[in-house]
């Protein structure tokens, strides 16, 4: 093996761990509606867990991306920790796939030449096929899913190239008298294990270092002995990526890493000491030479994969029953309980930032709390206008800081989510919730100025004259109303609850303007003075800007769905000129109707 089959080798892994890469985003983006479906159903029971786990690594072709994600689930407290061990178990099984996905190039040799039919088998017939329809699916389809669609097969081409590539290098190895001297090391189950372990450590993929495993293969100078210990340690290897994400987490996201750490290590001590038990019991009986056989039987890509799944498999069968005993050793490992902070503000958690359409779901919990406390603390201040209480007005400050600091956490995590590469769909929600926690903090703002106008009329004993209380409660329930369908409409992204908003909005500009014009005349006749004017204007004022930002969030749930753009102006013209909108303004301006009392 020489300087350039070195190169070449550097070159096939390179092009293997990027057709990984890029085949590994594609499924995420490709799937990312679904997977944030299925992944919301979170549930109990170990074995749904477990199913979760394999179905989710086998989409995404990555159990590291998978064990990652489930440490941000329990870092930011939406999964428990007995809950993240069944998907652990079934992110380590899943990831098997690509390892028979790559055995494909192993078809070949005196069986393909004795059977025509099995040439088609190999890569070398179909991916040309593949690569040809991804590149032209990247580079003349429309439709975003389409495009995917063709990362998804460049992708798996490049990757399958790359293991070409690599086999193709080492296969000047299987003369190598030096070659055969390293492996026989890897005999020793400890140096086998501590070699695949750092492999894997240092490629962040079990899957890569499996396929090196199985270029190496081709070479036919790797035994099953030899292949055992190192299949073993990358598994424990692929550890390495969850524990460094783990570092920033809290203690129960520290203790999901070190779940998946234990299994794999207690996995491998039982795999390797049934496997040296039964080979000495069967050998000193003399019933069968497992050594014997495992030592002289070369191992090829399938084998290798057979291997890989099969050790997998052994490990949940046997751990699975006592996955408790997994949670009580992490807790054991890291003792103590997390200092409690910010349920919804903890929904944030960076990791999940790699899988768009997770994050997106975290963050409209976030903004759906958002909502329903500016809808709240609107609600609050508007009763402290009859009836102030010390206790509900600082409940309504509370809330208003609240909500101040959801959306400064929110906006930064969605800036850096925007920065990631999402779906058409997904980039659209986040501008949308970018646009929308603006809208809520204002109005939380808002109910803090009623609350201040509240304050005021207490301290000054200022007291509203009956016609202007009766003008005034007939605008509180206007904007009481029109604050819950915003709420409504927002957390169901409810779009005929949201097409309902602007015609009330409408509907509040208009009582503001009536109420303006008789406390004026009242003051004309001297019924009221122009302390109560300041008062009341700093009031109707407040109230109507908390519809026009309901408004503004009912327009921009419409118009994004509807239109997938963001011209909320253009929308508002145009939905005044829709005979639905007179007949709604119709309906709004007789039930909130300002009686004329007589003198």
């Amino acid at each position: 093996m020489d300087l350039f089959d070195v190169l070449t080798l550097i070159c096939g892994l390179a092009l293997f761990l990027y057709g990984m890469d890029v085949m590994g985003d594609a499924l995420k983006k490709s799937a990312g509606r679904k997977l944030k479906t299925i992944l919301g159903n979170l549930t109990s029971s170990k074995w749904k867990g477990f199913l979760l786990g394999l179905g989710v690594t086998a989409v995404i072709q990555s159990s590291s991306a998978t064990t990652v994600m489930v440490v941000g689930f329990v870092n930011s407290g939406t999964m428990l920790l007995s809950q993240a061990i069944g998907v652990i178990m079934g992110a380590n099984v899943g990831t098997a796939v690509t390892a028979w996905l790559t055995a494909l190039n192993g078809i070949g040799g005196s069986a393909a030449e004795a059977t025509e039919w099995l040439k088609w088998l190999k890569p070398d017939a179909w991916m040309p096929i593949l690569a040809l329809i991804g590149i032209c699916l990247i580079m003349f389809a429309k439709r975003e899913k389409k495009k995917d669609f063709g990362a998804i097969l460049m992708g798996f081409a490049v990757l399958m190239v790359g293991m070409d590539l690599m086999s193709g290098a080492v296969s000047g190895l299987k003369e190598s008298a030096e070659f055969q001297q390293i492996l026989l090391l890897f005999k020793n189950p400890l140096l086998g294990i501590l070699a695949g372990t750092v492999l894997t450590a240092v490629v962040q993929s079990s899957s890569a270092s499996v396929g090196i495993l199985q270029a190496l293969s081709t070479t036919g100078a790797i035994s099953y002995a030899a292949a055992m210990p190192i299949v073993m340690g990358q598994n424990i290897g692929t550890c390495v990526t969850a524990m460094l994400s783990s570092i920033s987490a809290n203690k129960n996201g520290k203790r999901a890493a070190l779940v998946h750490l234990y299994f794999n290590i207690i996995g491998v001590a039982l795999w390797m000491g049934a496997y040296y038990l039964i080979g000495w019991i069967l050998t000193s009986t003399g019933v069968f030479g497992l050594f014997a056989w495992a030592e002289g039987t070369v191992i090829d890509m399938w084998g290798i994969a057979a291997v890989h799944t099969i050790f997998k498999i052994f490990s949940v069968a046997l751990l699975m029953p006592v996955s408790n005993l997994l949670e009580k050793l992490a807790m054991a490992t890291i003792k103590g309980t997390d200092t409690k902070g910010d349920s919804y503000t903890d929904m944030l958690d960076e990791r999940l930032l790699d899988t768009p359409s997770v994050a997106i779901e975290r963050c409209y919990e976030v903004a759906d709390q958002m909502a329903k406390l500016s809808s709240k603390a609107i609600q609050q201040s508007i009763t402290l206008l009859n009836t102030y209480d010390d206790k509900v007005a600082q409940e309504v400050h509370d809330a208003e800081d609240k909500v101040d600091i959801y959306e400064d956490v929110l906006g930064s995590y969605l800036m850096k989510l925007s920065a990631r590469s999402m779906t058409e769909i997904d980039s659209q929600e986040v501008t949308k919730l970018l646009y929308m926690i603006g809208d809520f903090e204002r109005i939380s703002d808002h109910a803090v100025n009623i609350v201040d106008s509240a304050d005021e009329i207490k301290d000054k004993g200022l007291e509203f004259s009956e016609k202007a209380v009766q003008e005034l409660s007939v605008m509180y329930g206007a904007i009481n109303e029109i604050m819950q369908l915003t709420e409504d409409a927002f957390i169901a992204q409810d779009e005929k609850k949201a097409y309902v908003v602007e015609p009330l909005e409408q509907v509040v500009d208009d009582l503001k303007e009536q109420i303006r014009v008789r406390h004026i005349k009242r003051l004309q006749k001297e019924e009221c003075t122009m302390e109560h004017g300041f008062v009341l204007s700093d009031i109707l004022t407040n109230l109507e800007r908390v519809s026009d930002h309901c408004s503004n969030v009912a327009s921009c749930i419409i118009e994004m769905t509807e239109h997938e753009d963001l011209d909320i102006h253009e929308y508002k013209n145009h939905l005044k000129e829709e005979g639905e909108f007179d007949k709604l303004y119709r309906e709004y301006s007789a039930k909130y109707k300002i009686v004329k009392k007589e003198a």
